[in-house]
């Protein structure tokens, strides 16, 4: 196994004294109490968040076969100063003897046509979301609205009405402590119910507690670049078949469920741009749906010899199979940067490669620790042992670092740190499936096969060639929101800073919701070191970058993710909806798997208030906002 030091400069537990309170704002101990605090009988057990490190350092170094104290070190050094950020279900969860799950996120199994299963998956779901577990579907399975129902003799309602069903039991749950459980809807492009799916959240008060995505295909591209018909069809099987459906056109498409070709009746022919003008009208009105580029994520999945993906995680960096799930972690890059705001400031990457190696090993004992509230969760993810190592504070680091976001440099500086890490865990993985072995699912051939894996380093490759890897996805970048308010108020994911000083409201350790001036850190990082110096160009804001930036940045570090990246492109108010629908065109050409979009409007609201761009507070925030967060 490669080295792998004690974090610098701290080499144990008892050497590390905490001199002073690491959380120096109030929203974030607000976060930490409500919400990552352990409780028992539903009192306080933990006076600090040192306490919640420990805990948690030895929860998940009592897994490590060799040398388990100098892990608990390890791993307590790492979580110290917020250097890594576990995923919330592990900070909240590990050590603290609950039946709750350590992985944040879950891609359900495939809803059968049946109401007998769509009853078996809305209680999957709700089972997973109690024990801690966002949750993603895909209703493709459902049949189309006004369809005959044959075996009881009724019309089927289509996915969308019971998309409204889980809707409702999502907002009954309350997953652990205060945090919502968060679902992903997904609908392929070709569905006959696409068009209602597209504007389902027209309506505020329509499925506020899903994000929705359509699943757009390369045919479908194709036929939008040449402005051709688009046919909108369903497996005729479940539709009595061929024969019972005279008249109608059959093709054959991989639907979802299937790996291989399935005759399907087009029910309706619609035009391909006309479907893509509605799809982007909505984004542009309501910020929802979003876009997956499925094919594309298929054939780039590691995994593509024996899965086919059609949804992800609620927040789209983790395309996962039916019952697959992801636990997830970031890297700090504020924690990494030396001599900040200097002209010699710099990124510390032999640091950061060290942490990676450390984070890979907490991650890694996650999939043996947690729990899972379905049986066939647990054989996904000890087959697979998929982890979602990513960043947090980019933007903070960029202008630690005298870097502008939009930049060509600052760019390249995020590309670079991605490229370590990728290569560290992917390292760090092959070293320890020479212990422990590959993961169950490895099949060598066909891994190295895979378009991520030809593009790593011979090196890499030679090492999976030998020895195998103990976990086939390693990188996911996620919008890390409360954990990095935990960490004292970093920038979130790659997301730019969104103000430099403003309001945010939050759920408190009763469950109500309050509102807390906050500043960001990079910004009161400065104040400190420079007291009364006119802030550098590097200090930009999330509202004053043209939305071409936040795509370019998701493009330069999508390369270095075998899962996906969590983005949200801010776009103004007045910006043109021609140039809007050309970001999603932009973002298919530069070979992203998904675009998220968020223009501020009436229907979202938002959970944060600028002091220069006061946007309205919602009334009531349901388990999936403008964050899109996992934490």
């Amino acid at each position: 196994m490669l080295p792998v030091p004690a974090i610098r400069p701290r080499t144990g537990l008892r050497r590390f004294v905490m001199k002073t309170d690491p959380l120096e704002t109030e929203i974030s101990r607000r976060v930490w109490q409500s919400r990552y605090r352990l409780l028992r009988e539903g009192e306080p057990a933990e006076t600090s968040i040192t306490e919640s490190w420990r805990r948690v350092a030895s929860a998940l170094a009592a897994g490590e076969r060799q040398d388990s104290p100098a892990w608990e070190a390890r791993f307590f050094g790492l979580l110290s100063d917020f250097r890594f950020l576990p995923g919330g279900r592990i900070l909240a969860g590990a050590g603290a003897d609950l039946d709750v799950t350590l992985f944040n996120c879950f891609v359900m199994g495939r809803i059968g046509d049946s109401l007998e299963e769509i009853c078996d998956g809305l209680g999957e779901g709700a089972l997973t979301m109690q024990q801690g577990g966002g949750v993603g579907y895909d209703f493709s399975t459902l049949r189309p609205a006004g369809t005959a129902a044959r075996r009881v003799g009724s019309v089927a309602s289509g996915p969308v009405s019971f998309m409204r069903v889980w809707d409702s039991m999502c907002a009954t749950l309350v997953s652990s402590a205060q945090r919502r459980g968060a679902m992903m809807a997904t609908l392929r492009c070709d569905h006959p119910d696409i068009e209602n799916f597209v504007d389902a959240k027209r309506d505020a008060r329509q499925l506020r507690n899903f994000n929705l995505s359509v699943l757009i295909s390369d045919d479908f591209m194709r036929a939008l670049d040449e402005d051709a018909p688009w046919p909108l069809v369903f497996p005729a099987d479940s539709l009595g078949g061929v024969d019972a459906n005279p008249g109608l056109e059959m093709v054959r498409r991989c639907w979802s469920g299937s790996r291989e070709p399935v005759a399907c009746l087009v029910l309706k022919t619609i035009s391909a741009r006309q479907l893509w003008e509605r799809i982007m009208r909505a984004a542009y009105d309501a910020a929802e749906p979003g876009v997956l580029f499925i094919d594309r994520i298929n054939r780039e999945n590691n995994l593509a010899y024996r899965e086919t993906i059609s949804a992800t995680n609620p927040c789209g960096e983790i395309p996962l199979p039916p019952y697959g799930a992801c636990n997830l972690g970031s890297i700090n890059l504020t924690r990494f940067v030396k001599q900040p705001f200097e002209a010699a400031a710099s990124l510390d990457f032999e640091a950061l490669e060290d942490a990676v190696r450390v984070a890979l090993h907490l991650l890694n004992q996650v999939i043996d620790l947690s729990r899972f509230p379905l049986p066939a969760q647990a054989e996904q993810a000890r087959g697979t042992r998929r982890v979602g190592l990513g960043i947090t504070g980019l933007a903070d680091t960029l202008i630690m670092l005298g870097l502008h976001y939009a930049d060509d440099a600052a760019r390249s500086l995020a590309a670079e740190a991605m490229r370590r890490i990728r290569d560290s865990a992917y390292l760090e993985s092959v070293a320890l499936a020479k212990t422990d072995g590959a993961f169950p699912f490895f099949d060598r051939d066909a891994y190295l096969g895979s378009p991520f894996a030809l593009r790593l380093p011979e090196a890499i490759r030679r090492q999976i060639y030998d020895h195998g890897i103990r976990n086939s996805h390693l990188t996911a970048i996620a919008p890390a929101g409360t954990i990095s308010l935990l960490a004292n108020n970093i920038s979130s994911g790659i997301e730019p800073v969104f103000d430099f000083q403003y309001r945010r409201r939050i759920r408190d350790d009763e469950g109500d919701f309050c509102e807390l001036e906050t500043d960001d850190y990079a910004w009161r990082l400065w104040r400190r070191l420079r007291p009364g110096e006119v802030l550098p160009r590097s200090f930009v804001t999330a509202h004053a970058l043209p939305p071409q930036a936040h795509l370019e940045m998701q493009a330069a570090l999508q390369p270095c993710v075998d899962s996906a990246v969590s983005k949200t492109i801010n776009v103004p108010v007045d910006f043109e909806f021609s140039a809007f629908e050309n970001l999603y065109h932009e973002a298919f050409r530069l070979g992203l798997k998904g675009c998220t979009t968020f223009r501020p409007n009436d229907i979202t609201g938002t959970v944060l208030s600028g002091h220069d761009q006061r946007l309205p507070i919602e009334a009531e925030t349901g388990c999936c906002n403008l964050e899109r967060e996992s934490g």
